[in-house]
């Protein structure tokens, strides 16, 4: 599980540096195989949900971690960047608001960044 919060912690980061809004970290490691976390954010446009994709790719290659896999292009309202035991949703506003994943995954826990910290 080190690893995992590390990955998150630095999704996070890399998310919040591009002011990404309503960050947020469920823990599905209880109720799914396809993932440990999920990180969720949104930007306000296109233009936005791509610097937070390019943040987090880099942030996350410098630290020795590559993408699997990325769903999703640069003219896109949802990019999934899927890193193993983490997958990061980044959305525009809206479509955020329609997918709405924090609902459709309400048996996973709601984490805070600051616990994470007590598992790296």
């Amino acid at each position: 599980m080190k690893e995992q919060a590390k990955m998150v912690q630095i999704a996070y980061n890399a998310l919040d540096e591009k002011k990404g809004e309503d960050i947020k970290i469920i823990d599905i490691s209880g109720v799914s195989v396809i993932a440990d976390y999920f990180v969720i954010a949104n930007g306000n446009n296109i233009s936005q949900v791509q610097a937070l994709v390019d943040n987090v790719e880099e942030k996350m290659f410098e630290a020795g971690f590559e993408v699997k896999r990325i769903e999703g292009n640069k003219s896109s309202t949802w990019v999934l960047m899927d890193f193993g035991d983490v997958v990061i949703h980044v959305f525009d506003s809206e479509d955020r608001l329609f997918y709405d994943l924090e609902r459709i995954w309400t048996d996973g826990k709601i984490v805070d960044v600051e616990t994470l910290r007590t598992y790296v």
